[in-house]
């Protein structure tokens, strides 16, 4: 901006001629250009400020202006005329005084032309060829001022630029400057785009993570954590507004049959099916969410229950219609419950856990049904919230214990390692097996503490057991689907191995068969990596899941456990037997050791010892026991005494 005001004078001067040479001054030349910068470095600045008020803006225009008229007269002194350059006074005030003039409408185009108007480029345009013809009137005002007399000489011709040579200078350097700014300029724009689009890319990529934290990656519903948002906020809404709305939980009838016969990925592609036509027939305004495998809870705004009977029945009739997926045809059914508000609960928690038992008592009317919550429900349900929050509680009370059933080679031993399995000393209740509070702590999320105080006390046992003089003995510790998916598994798994000094061969941790075959490629990666840090990995209840064979030999396990259920009816059932022998073959072609769980008679100790199973376990070798009999009854070389 200081070299194109500096230049325009120059090149006026250039068009000035006298009877005489004419040169200019080196020194006070580049003197004038750096006036035209300073002053243009300040009316810049001026104009980024976020405010132009009127007394900011004067004094900027008289200094701007002083700076301009200061540029055009100290280029006027490089000439070194003697004797020296007059002026007519009121000519020169004026062209100050225009200077100044320009100089404020400068700043005060350039301060507003800074928003993105419409026609914002034709009115800059415009702008600059009014600047343009102000500053061209201030020089040649200025000039107009200037009086040479008679016999006057230029003392620059001798020592200074010749006039020719000045405008070969201005010409390079300004058309060098003026580039090298047009450069920059089109360059920031283009660093200001590039921003634009990465500040625009980060702002899709935090909206998706929202939307991921918020709702079902399979479904694309909302998750618990939403469907928990909204139904707080729809208790603060029927309070300030004495309105109504009800609380559906919905449960799939025979999607286990569809997901053990056809696999999961069948499976995930019903229940998007499943997930779409609810969401067809619900409104806008009410919400649909997935909390569980085939579970769906809907939040609906009603009058009456008698909308909320229709709106059930009318998700009965779509999911009772067939679907077609993969080549097949899949049918299956709903069971729903329905807790109103007012009168069903009091909060979020009591709603979910009255829908949940109105849809339990719905299966137990047959499936393919609704059915309200009753007060005649509330025992089972107090019983089972009031179980929750004693189960909050239990880690912190050391009401959890551990026992140990011990795992035998075939057919009698020694004992290889044990398993822990978990009880709840409840203090009024007395012992809780674990099929009752299990499902309502991975239903509730309290499975993820619970099992890593397992993990813990495990770990702890084993070392124990190890420093008694026990080194081959392994312990085995079961892991639900929710700790197995838990981002911090690897980290938990390391820091209590490392807490307890254990070597990780000294841990077997057991995996469902459909844990495993859930996500098979996430799964492939957590075990690979726990099986790089030495930990053995055991696939439990095999044979009652769907696993792929494809897949089941890139698993890095060591070990196969036959499920008690194929154990039970060994001895009556021939199809039992032909699973179990398929079982052992197929784990001995994959060099896997093979379990078997649930032994309770001496001829199915003989019929899996003589099939090939390594090792067996059950009550009719060693029931579960605490860690103090568990020490008691080992002999040192491992082989199990009588308890006393």
């Amino acid at each position: 901006m200081g070299t194109g005001i500096w230049s325009m004078h120059f090149v006026g001067m250039l068009a000035f001629s006298l009877p005489i040479s004419l040169g200019y001054d080196p020194m006070i030349t580049v003197l004038s250009l750096l006036i035209a910068i300073a002053s243009s470095a300040f009316a810049l600045w001026l104009v980024g400020q976020n405010e132009l008020p009127v007394s900011r803006l004067i004094s900027g225009a008289v200094l701007m202006g002083a700076g301009v008229a200061g540029m055009h007269y100290t280029g006027m002194a490089a000439l070194r005329m003697t004797p020296g350059i007059s002026y007519v006074p009121s000519l020169f005030i004026l062209s100050v005084i225009i200077a100044m003039l320009a100089s404020g409408a400068a700043l005060w185009i350039a301060f507003h032309l800074r928003r993105l108007l419409p026609m914002v480029r034709q009115m800059r345009a415009g702008a600059a060829v009014v600047m343009g013809l102000a500053i061209v009137v201030m020089h040649y005002t200025g000039m107009a001022a200037a009086q040479f007399p008679l016999g006057s000489v230029c003392g620059a011709v001798r020592e200074g630029v010749s006039a020719g040579w000045l405008a070969l200078v201005i010409i390079i350097a300004t058309l060098a400057v003026l580039a090298i700014a047009l450069i920059i300029s089109v360059l920031d724009l283009r660093l200001e785009s590039r921003t634009a689009i990465l500040a625009v890319s980060l702002a899709e990529a935090n909206q998706e993570l929202t939307y991921l934290a918020l709702h079902d990656a399979l479904t694309k519903l909302p998750n618990r954590v939403l469907l928990e948002d909204r139904l707080g906020r729809a208790i603060q809404s029927a309070e300030r507004e004495h309105g109504r709305f009800a609380l559906m939980f919905m449960d799939l009838d025979g999607f286990k049959a569809v997901n053990d016969a056809y696999g999961h990925h069948v499976g995930d592609l019903l229940l998007i099916e499943v997930a779409h036509r609810i969401g067809l027939n619900v409104r806008s305004q009410d919400t649909i969410a997935r909390v569980g495998g085939d579970e769906f809870v809907l939040l609906a705004e009603v009058a009456e229950p008698a909308d909320a009977a229709t709106l059930a029945d009318k998700i009965l009739a779509v999911t009772r219609d067939p679907f077609q997926l993969a080549g097949r045809e899949l049918r299956v059914s709903t069971s729903i419950g329905i807790a109103m508000y007012p009168g069903n609960g009091s909060d979020q928690e009591e709603l979910l856990i009255n829908a949940d038992a109105a849809m339990y008592h719905a299966k137990a009317l047959g499936r393919n049904t609704y059915c309200f919550f009753e007060a005649s429900m509330n025992a089972n349900v107090h019983e089972q919230l009031q179980l929750v929050q004693d189960l909050r509680a239990a880690v912190d009370r050391n009401q959890l214990i551990l026992q140990y059933q011990p795992k035998f080679t075939a057919p009698n031993g020694p004992v290889i390692g044990v398993e822990a399995l978990v009880r709840w000393r409840h203090p009024t209740r007395g012992l809780i097996p674990p099929d009752q509070f299990i499902p309502l702590a991975e239903k509730t999320g309290l499975i993820v503490p619970i099992g890593e105080w397992v993990f813990d006390e495990a770990c702890r046992q084993i070392a124990v057991l190890r420093n008694a003089g026990h080194h081959d003995l392994t312990m085995a510790v079961n892991l639900s689907a929710l700790q197995f998916r838990h981002a911090c598994l690897i980290r938990t798994v390391q820091e209590t191995l490392e807490r307890h000094l254990l070597e990780p061969s000294s841990l077997m941790l057991e995996i469902t068969e459909s844990t495993a075959m859930h996500d098979v490629d996430a799964s492939l990666q957590i075990l690979q990596q726990l099986h790089d840090m030495g930990v053995r990995i055991s696939i439990d209840d095999f044979g009652t899941g769907y696993s792929s064979l494809l897949y089941l030999k890139r698993l890095p396990a060591s070990e196969l456990k036959i499920d008690r259920g194929f154990i039970r009816d060994l001895a009556r059932d021939t199809e039992d037997a032909a699973i179990v022998s398929a079982i052992v073959a197929l784990g001995q072609t994959l060099n896997l050791n093979i379990v078997a769980e649930g032994v309770e008679t001496r001829a199915q100790q003989e019929f899996l010892t003589r099939l090939g199973c390594d090792c067996l376990q059950g009550f009719l070798l060693g029931h579960p026991m605490s860690a103090d009999d568990l020490i008691d009854v080992l002999s040192p070389d491992g082989v199990l005494q009588e308890a006393t």
